[in-house]
């Protein structure tokens, strides 16, 4: 009579762990990727609905991405109207206040 093992051990195949590894990582890329978009807020861009989103706002470095259906514009204010590679410049010529009440009031610059 011959006895049975009760912990036989199988062919290690050593694909298997490879492609283990894989998914270990695609579930890790997803997370994080997750996390980042909820840590700075961002749900808006995977919604169906038009947004506006001011990157920087008043410094030299400020970007406009405007969603619009399926299209997405950036816009680059600049001292020039020049198109750029990357978007349209434009120039500043004024400043909005938004007063307690709701109303925005609009200062043009000379």
């Amino acid at each position: 009579m011959k006895k049975r093992r009760c912990f036989e051990e199988e062919d290690a195949d050593p694909s298997s762990l490879v492609s283990n590894l894989f998914d270990v990582a695609m579930v890790f890329a997803l997370a994080l990727m997750v996390a980042l978009v909820s840590k700075f807020n961002m749900t808006e861009v995977f919604s169906k609905e038009d947004y506006t989103i001011v990157k920087n706002p008043g410094k030299d470095n400020m970007e406009i991405l405007m969603k619009k259906g399926e299209k997405i514009e950036k816009y680059t204010p600049g001292n020039d109207s020049a198109s750029a590679q990357d978007g349209e410049k434009g120039r500043r010529i004024g400043v909005a206040y938004q007063l307690e009440n709701g109303e925005i009031i609009y200062i043009p610059e000379d």
